[in-house]
Protein backbone atom coordinates (compact mmCIF):
# COMPACT_ATOMS: atom_id res chain seq x y z
CA UNK A 1 0.00 0.00 0.00
CA UNK A 2 1.37 3.42 -0.93
CA UNK A 3 2.10 6.13 1.59
CA UNK A 4 -0.69 8.22 0.06
CA UNK A 5 -3.21 5.41 0.53
CA UNK A 6 -2.11 4.92 4.13
CA UNK A 7 -2.53 8.65 4.78
CA UNK A 8 -6.01 8.64 3.26
CA UNK A 9 -6.98 5.63 5.38
CA UNK A 10 -5.78 7.33 8.56
CA UNK A 11 -7.77 10.45 7.68
CA UNK A 12 -10.93 8.38 7.20
CA UNK A 13 -10.40 6.70 10.58
CA UNK A 14 -9.86 10.08 12.18
CA UNK A 15 -13.12 11.44 10.73
CA UNK A 16 -15.10 8.33 11.75
CA UNK A 17 -13.63 8.58 15.25
CA UNK A 18 -14.88 12.19 15.55
CA UNK A 19 -18.30 11.16 14.28
CA UNK A 20 -18.71 8.03 16.43
CA UNK A 21 -17.48 9.53 19.67
CA UNK A 22 -14.81 7.12 20.83
CA UNK A 23 -16.77 4.71 22.98
CA UNK A 24 -15.88 1.01 22.94
CA UNK A 25 -18.24 0.25 20.07
CA UNK A 26 -16.91 2.76 17.58
CA UNK A 27 -14.45 0.19 16.19
CA UNK A 28 -11.90 2.66 14.84
CA UNK A 29 -9.11 2.10 17.35
CA UNK A 30 -8.12 5.70 16.67
CA UNK A 31 -6.78 7.84 19.51
CA UNK A 32 -7.15 11.59 19.23
CA UNK A 33 -4.75 14.17 20.59
CA UNK A 34 -4.15 17.90 20.49
CA UNK A 35 -6.60 19.89 18.34
CA UNK A 36 -8.59 16.78 17.40
CA UNK A 37 -9.14 15.92 21.05
CA UNK A 38 -10.33 19.46 21.73
CA UNK A 39 -12.75 19.29 18.79
CA UNK A 40 -14.05 15.97 20.08
CA UNK A 41 -14.60 17.49 23.50
CA UNK A 42 -16.60 20.39 22.02
CA UNK A 43 -18.76 17.96 20.02
CA UNK A 44 -19.21 15.66 22.99
CA UNK A 45 -20.34 18.50 25.24
CA UNK A 46 -23.25 19.08 22.89
CA UNK A 47 -24.03 15.70 21.34
CA UNK A 48 -22.76 13.19 23.91
CA UNK A 49 -24.77 11.34 26.57
CA UNK A 50 -23.69 13.70 29.32
CA UNK A 51 -25.15 16.61 27.41
CA UNK A 52 -28.64 15.23 27.67
CA UNK A 53 -28.90 14.87 23.92
CA UNK A 54 -26.84 11.79 23.11
CA UNK A 55 -27.84 8.25 22.35
CA UNK A 56 -28.27 5.71 25.16
CA UNK A 57 -25.07 4.02 26.19
CA UNK A 58 -22.80 6.82 25.02
CA UNK A 59 -20.93 9.22 27.28
CA UNK A 60 -18.54 11.41 25.36
CA UNK A 61 -18.32 14.10 28.01
CA UNK A 62 -20.00 15.66 31.00
CA UNK A 63 -21.96 18.14 28.86
CA UNK A 64 -22.19 21.91 29.25
CA UNK A 65 -24.26 21.97 32.40
CA UNK A 66 -25.91 25.24 33.39
CA UNK A 67 -22.72 27.15 34.12
CA UNK A 68 -22.30 30.39 32.22
CA UNK A 69 -18.47 30.24 32.36
CA UNK A 70 -18.43 26.71 30.89
CA UNK A 71 -20.82 27.76 28.12
CA UNK A 72 -18.68 30.82 27.37
CA UNK A 73 -15.59 28.61 27.06
CA UNK A 74 -17.47 26.18 24.83
CA UNK A 75 -18.67 29.01 22.56
CA UNK A 76 -15.09 30.17 22.24
CA UNK A 77 -13.90 26.64 21.46
CA UNK A 78 -16.35 26.00 18.66
CA UNK A 79 -15.50 29.35 17.04
CA UNK A 80 -11.86 28.27 17.14
CA UNK A 81 -12.29 24.78 15.70
CA UNK A 82 -15.22 25.06 13.27
CA UNK A 83 -16.24 27.37 10.37
CA UNK A 84 -18.94 29.98 10.93
CA UNK A 85 -21.69 27.97 9.19
CA UNK A 86 -21.03 24.98 11.48
CA UNK A 87 -20.83 27.22 14.56
CA UNK A 88 -24.31 28.57 13.82
CA UNK A 89 -25.75 25.06 13.56
CA UNK A 90 -24.08 23.98 16.83
CA UNK A 91 -25.33 27.09 18.64
CA UNK A 92 -28.86 26.38 17.42
CA UNK A 93 -28.62 22.78 18.57
CA UNK A 94 -27.28 23.86 21.97
CA UNK A 95 -30.22 26.22 22.49
CA UNK A 96 -32.75 23.59 21.40
CA UNK A 97 -31.23 20.47 23.01
CA UNK A 98 -29.74 21.83 26.21
CA UNK A 99 -32.19 24.58 27.11
CA UNK A 100 -29.57 27.34 27.06
CA UNK A 101 -31.98 30.11 26.09
CA UNK A 102 -31.87 31.59 29.60
CA UNK A 103 -28.11 32.07 29.33
CA UNK A 104 -28.65 34.33 26.31
CA UNK A 105 -30.15 36.82 28.75
CA UNK A 106 -26.62 37.52 29.99
CA UNK A 107 -24.62 40.16 28.03
CA UNK A 108 -21.37 38.18 28.10
CA UNK A 109 -23.11 35.24 26.42
CA UNK A 110 -24.48 37.41 23.62
CA UNK A 111 -21.05 38.85 22.96
CA UNK A 112 -19.67 35.32 22.54
CA UNK A 113 -22.21 33.89 20.11
CA UNK A 114 -22.12 33.90 16.30
CA UNK A 115 -25.03 36.09 15.21
CA UNK A 116 -27.47 34.79 12.56
CA UNK A 117 -31.17 34.87 11.71
CA UNK A 118 -31.97 31.94 14.02
CA UNK A 119 -30.27 33.62 16.98
CA UNK A 120 -32.29 36.77 16.30
CA UNK A 121 -35.47 34.68 16.40
CA UNK A 122 -34.45 33.23 19.75
CA UNK A 123 -33.67 36.68 21.17
CA UNK A 124 -37.02 38.02 20.01
CA UNK A 125 -38.82 35.14 21.73
CA UNK A 126 -36.95 36.07 24.94
CA UNK A 127 -37.57 39.79 24.54
CA UNK A 128 -40.16 40.16 27.30
CA UNK A 129 -37.99 38.25 29.79
CA UNK A 130 -34.81 40.12 28.91
CA UNK A 131 -33.34 42.25 31.71
CA UNK A 132 -32.42 45.86 30.95
CA UNK A 133 -28.72 45.05 31.30
CA UNK A 134 -28.98 42.69 28.31
CA UNK A 135 -31.28 44.63 25.98
CA UNK A 136 -28.61 46.98 24.65
CA UNK A 137 -26.32 44.06 23.78
CA UNK A 138 -29.24 42.15 22.25
CA UNK A 139 -30.14 45.11 20.06
CA UNK A 140 -26.53 45.35 18.89
CA UNK A 141 -26.55 41.66 17.94
CA UNK A 142 -29.86 42.01 16.10
CA UNK A 143 -28.71 45.18 14.34
CA UNK A 144 -25.60 43.46 13.00
CA UNK A 145 -27.67 40.66 11.48
CA UNK A 146 -30.22 43.10 10.05
CA UNK A 147 -27.56 45.34 8.50
CA UNK A 148 -25.87 42.33 6.90
CA UNK A 149 -29.20 41.20 5.44
CA UNK A 150 -29.98 44.68 4.12
CA UNK A 151 -26.62 44.87 2.35
CA UNK A 152 -27.30 41.49 0.77
CA UNK A 153 -30.93 42.06 -0.25
CA UNK A 154 -31.58 45.78 -0.74
CA UNK A 155 -29.88 46.56 -4.08
CA UNK A 156 -31.43 43.72 -6.04
CA UNK A 157 -34.85 44.27 -4.47
CA UNK A 158 -34.92 47.97 -5.38
CA UNK A 159 -33.69 47.32 -8.92
CA UNK A 160 -36.22 44.54 -9.55
CA UNK A 161 -39.18 46.45 -8.17
CA UNK A 162 -38.24 49.74 -9.84
CA UNK A 163 -38.37 47.96 -13.19
CA UNK A 164 -41.70 46.38 -12.34
CA UNK A 165 -43.15 49.72 -11.25
CA UNK A 166 -42.06 51.42 -14.47
CA UNK A 167 -43.56 48.66 -16.59
CA UNK A 168 -46.81 48.68 -14.63
CA UNK A 169 -47.29 52.45 -14.98
CA UNK A 170 -48.22 52.36 -18.66
CA UNK A 171 -49.90 55.42 -20.17
CA UNK A 172 -52.23 55.70 -23.18
CA UNK A 173 -50.62 58.75 -24.81
CA UNK A 174 -46.91 58.12 -24.41
CA UNK A 175 -44.12 60.10 -26.00
CA UNK A 176 -42.35 58.30 -28.81
CA UNK A 177 -39.43 57.06 -26.69
CA UNK A 178 -41.87 55.84 -23.97
CA UNK A 179 -43.88 53.56 -26.29
CA UNK A 180 -43.97 49.87 -25.37
CA UNK A 181 -43.90 48.59 -28.96
CA UNK A 182 -44.50 44.92 -28.16
CA UNK A 183 -47.73 45.65 -26.28
CA UNK A 184 -48.79 48.34 -28.74
CA UNK A 185 -48.49 45.96 -31.71
CA UNK A 186 -50.28 43.16 -29.83
CA UNK A 187 -53.15 45.52 -28.93
CA UNK A 188 -53.55 46.71 -32.57
CA UNK A 189 -53.20 43.52 -34.61
CA UNK A 190 -56.82 43.83 -35.74
CA UNK A 191 -55.79 47.00 -37.54
CA UNK A 192 -53.22 45.25 -39.73
CA UNK A 193 -53.28 46.43 -43.37
CA UNK A 194 -52.05 43.60 -45.66
CA UNK A 195 -51.54 45.84 -48.70
CA UNK A 196 -49.15 48.03 -46.73
CA UNK A 197 -47.82 45.20 -44.53
CA UNK A 198 -48.17 47.36 -41.47
CA UNK A 199 -50.23 47.84 -38.33
CA UNK A 200 -52.10 51.08 -37.75
CA UNK A 201 -51.71 51.75 -34.02
CA UNK A 202 -54.99 53.36 -33.00
CA UNK A 203 -54.05 52.88 -29.33
CA UNK A 204 -50.52 53.46 -28.06
CA UNK A 205 -49.32 51.75 -24.90
CA UNK A 206 -46.30 53.14 -23.11
CA UNK A 207 -44.31 53.03 -19.93
CA UNK A 208 -45.03 55.72 -17.39
CA UNK A 209 -42.25 58.21 -16.83
CA UNK A 210 -40.45 57.91 -13.53
CA UNK A 211 -42.01 60.07 -10.86
CA UNK A 212 -41.91 60.59 -7.13
CA UNK A 213 -45.60 59.82 -6.70
CA UNK A 214 -46.82 56.62 -5.05
CA UNK A 215 -47.61 54.02 -7.71
CA UNK A 216 -48.32 50.96 -5.58
CA UNK A 217 -49.30 50.15 -2.03
CA UNK A 218 -47.91 47.05 -0.31
CA UNK A 219 -49.27 45.55 2.90
CA UNK A 220 -47.08 42.97 4.62
CA UNK A 221 -49.22 40.93 7.04
CA UNK A 222 -46.95 38.75 9.17
CA UNK A 223 -47.87 35.85 11.44
CA UNK A 224 -45.69 36.19 14.57
CA UNK A 225 -46.32 32.72 15.97
CA UNK A 226 -43.14 31.04 17.22
CA UNK A 227 -42.64 28.85 14.13
CA UNK A 228 -42.43 31.95 11.92
CA UNK A 229 -39.39 33.54 13.62
CA UNK A 230 -37.05 33.55 10.60
CA UNK A 231 -39.87 34.82 8.37
CA UNK A 232 -40.50 37.72 10.75
CA UNK A 233 -36.82 38.72 10.53
CA UNK A 234 -36.67 38.63 6.74
CA UNK A 235 -40.07 40.31 6.32
CA UNK A 236 -39.01 43.18 8.59
CA UNK A 237 -35.87 43.74 6.53
CA UNK A 238 -37.79 43.65 3.25
CA UNK A 239 -40.41 45.96 4.76
CA UNK A 240 -37.72 48.53 5.51
CA UNK A 241 -36.33 48.22 1.97
CA UNK A 242 -39.77 48.67 0.40
CA UNK A 243 -40.51 51.63 2.68
CA UNK A 244 -37.34 53.33 1.41
CA UNK A 245 -38.80 53.40 -2.13
CA UNK A 246 -40.86 56.54 -2.71
CA UNK A 247 -43.04 54.88 -5.34
CA UNK A 248 -44.29 52.27 -2.87
CA UNK A 249 -46.41 53.01 0.20
CA UNK A 250 -45.60 50.18 2.57
CA UNK A 251 -47.56 49.03 5.61
CA UNK A 252 -46.31 46.33 7.98
CA UNK A 253 -48.74 44.50 10.26
CA UNK A 254 -47.91 41.66 12.67
CA UNK A 255 -50.45 39.46 14.37
CA UNK A 256 -51.17 36.55 16.68
CA UNK A 257 -54.62 36.75 18.26
CA UNK A 258 -54.15 40.54 18.30
CA UNK A 259 -53.08 42.84 15.48
CA UNK A 260 -50.27 45.42 15.74
CA UNK A 261 -49.46 47.96 13.03
CA UNK A 262 -45.71 48.70 13.03
CA UNK A 263 -45.68 50.89 9.93
CA UNK A 264 -44.42 53.94 11.80
CA UNK A 265 -41.29 52.00 12.79
CA UNK A 266 -40.33 50.85 9.28
CA UNK A 267 -37.40 53.25 9.05
CA UNK A 268 -35.61 50.96 11.52
CA UNK A 269 -36.24 47.21 11.14
CA UNK A 270 -34.61 46.59 14.52
CA UNK A 271 -37.40 48.60 16.15
CA UNK A 272 -39.89 46.56 14.12
CA UNK A 273 -38.40 43.29 15.35
CA UNK A 274 -38.42 44.34 18.98
CA UNK A 275 -42.01 45.43 18.50
CA UNK A 276 -43.02 41.84 17.69
CA UNK A 277 -43.92 39.21 20.25
CA UNK A 278 -43.17 35.72 18.98
CA UNK A 279 -45.49 32.97 20.15
CA UNK A 280 -49.16 32.89 21.03
CA UNK A 281 -52.22 32.00 19.00
CA UNK A 282 -53.22 32.96 15.46
CA UNK A 283 -56.19 34.91 14.11
CA UNK A 284 -55.60 35.41 10.40
CA UNK A 285 -59.13 36.62 9.77
CA UNK A 286 -58.77 39.48 12.26
CA UNK A 287 -55.42 40.48 10.75
CA UNK A 288 -56.80 40.47 7.20
CA UNK A 289 -59.84 42.46 8.35
CA UNK A 290 -57.51 45.18 9.62
CA UNK A 291 -55.42 45.13 6.43
CA UNK A 292 -58.56 45.32 4.31
CA UNK A 293 -59.73 48.38 6.25
CA UNK A 294 -56.47 50.18 5.35
CA UNK A 295 -56.76 49.67 1.59
CA UNK A 296 -57.78 52.80 -0.31
CA UNK A 297 -56.65 51.89 -3.85
CA UNK A 298 -57.46 48.20 -4.37
CA UNK A 299 -56.32 48.02 -7.99
CA UNK A 300 -52.90 49.36 -6.99
CA UNK A 301 -52.46 47.30 -3.80
CA UNK A 302 -50.52 44.11 -3.08
CA UNK A 303 -51.30 42.26 0.16
CA UNK A 304 -48.68 39.71 1.26
CA UNK A 305 -49.81 37.28 3.95
CA UNK A 306 -46.88 35.42 5.53
CA UNK A 307 -48.28 32.59 7.64
CA UNK A 308 -48.33 28.82 8.07
CA UNK A 309 -52.14 29.21 7.78
CA UNK A 310 -53.04 27.51 11.08
CA UNK A 311 -56.10 29.65 11.67
CA UNK A 312 -57.46 30.07 15.17
CA UNK A 313 -60.13 32.52 14.04
CA UNK A 314 -63.06 32.07 11.70
CA UNK A 315 -61.92 30.04 8.68
CA UNK A 316 -64.84 30.78 6.35
CA UNK A 317 -64.65 34.50 7.09
CA UNK A 318 -60.93 34.48 6.34
CA UNK A 319 -61.51 32.92 2.91
CA UNK A 320 -64.41 35.26 2.15
CA UNK A 321 -62.17 38.19 3.01
CA UNK A 322 -59.45 37.01 0.64
CA UNK A 323 -62.04 36.49 -2.12
CA UNK A 324 -63.45 39.99 -1.54
CA UNK A 325 -60.02 41.61 -1.71
CA UNK A 326 -59.20 39.81 -4.95
CA UNK A 327 -62.57 40.74 -6.44
CA UNK A 328 -61.87 44.41 -5.68
CA UNK A 329 -58.60 44.26 -7.64
CA UNK A 330 -56.11 43.57 -4.84
CA UNK A 331 -53.17 41.32 -5.72
CA UNK A 332 -53.05 38.76 -2.90
CA UNK A 333 -49.88 36.77 -2.17
CA UNK A 334 -49.78 33.95 0.42
CA UNK A 335 -46.35 32.83 1.63
CA UNK A 336 -46.04 29.86 3.97
CA UNK A 337 -42.57 31.10 4.93
CA UNK A 338 -40.09 33.78 3.92
CA UNK A 339 -36.79 32.12 4.76
CA UNK A 340 -34.13 29.68 3.56
CA UNK A 341 -35.60 26.87 5.67
CA UNK A 342 -38.22 25.65 3.19
CA UNK A 343 -41.91 25.24 3.93
CA UNK A 344 -42.78 24.75 7.59
CA UNK A 345 -45.60 22.53 8.75
CA UNK A 346 -48.71 24.27 7.45
CA UNK A 347 -52.46 23.84 7.15
CA UNK A 348 -52.85 22.08 3.80
CA UNK A 349 -56.62 22.46 3.75
CA UNK A 350 -56.37 26.24 4.01
CA UNK A 351 -53.57 26.31 1.44
CA UNK A 352 -55.76 24.36 -1.01
CA UNK A 353 -58.69 26.70 -0.35
CA UNK A 354 -56.54 29.76 -1.10
CA UNK A 355 -55.24 28.13 -4.28
CA UNK A 356 -58.85 27.57 -5.37
CA UNK A 357 -59.36 31.33 -4.99
CA UNK A 358 -56.39 32.00 -7.28
CA UNK A 359 -53.93 32.68 -4.45
CA UNK A 360 -51.49 29.74 -4.32
CA UNK A 361 -49.65 29.44 -0.99
CA UNK A 362 -45.97 28.55 -1.17
CA UNK A 363 -42.71 28.93 0.72
CA UNK A 364 -40.49 31.69 -0.60
CA UNK A 365 -36.75 32.20 -0.18
CA UNK A 366 -35.34 35.70 0.36
CA UNK A 367 -33.68 35.48 -3.08
CA UNK A 368 -37.04 34.79 -4.77
CA UNK A 369 -39.03 37.43 -2.91
CA UNK A 370 -38.15 40.39 -5.21
CA UNK A 371 -39.34 38.38 -8.24
CA UNK A 372 -42.58 37.46 -6.45
CA UNK A 373 -43.24 41.12 -5.63
CA UNK A 374 -42.38 42.24 -9.18
CA UNK A 375 -44.86 39.72 -10.60
CA UNK A 376 -47.56 40.87 -8.18
CA UNK A 377 -46.96 44.54 -9.02
CA UNK A 378 -47.18 43.81 -12.76
CA UNK A 379 -50.17 41.49 -12.21
CA UNK A 380 -48.34 38.58 -13.80
CA UNK A 381 -48.55 34.94 -12.64
CA UNK A 382 -46.41 34.46 -9.55
CA UNK A 383 -43.16 32.48 -9.91
CA UNK A 384 -44.31 29.61 -7.66
CA UNK A 385 -41.40 27.21 -7.01
CA UNK A 386 -41.80 23.64 -8.22
CA UNK A 387 -41.77 21.51 -5.05
CA UNK A 388 -42.31 18.16 -6.72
Amino acid sequence: MTETAVGAGDERLRRWRLVLGGDEADGTGCVLSGRDAAMDGALGALYGKGSGGGRPGRDRSAGLGASAPSVARWLGDIRTYFPSSVVQVMQRDAIDRLGLSALLLEPEMLEAVEADVHLVGTLLSLNKAMPETTKETARAVVRKVVEDLEKKLATRTRATLTGALDRSARISRPRHHDIDWNRTIAANLKHYLPEYRTVVPERLIGYGRASQSVKKEVVLCIDQSGSMAASVVYASVFGAVLASMRSIATRLVVFDTAVVDLTDQLDDPVDVLFGTQLGGGTDINRALAYCQSQITRPADTVVVLISDLYEGGIRDEMLKRVAAMKASGVQFVALLALSDEGAPAYDREHAAALAALGAPAFACTPDLFPEVMAAAIEKRPLPVPDTR
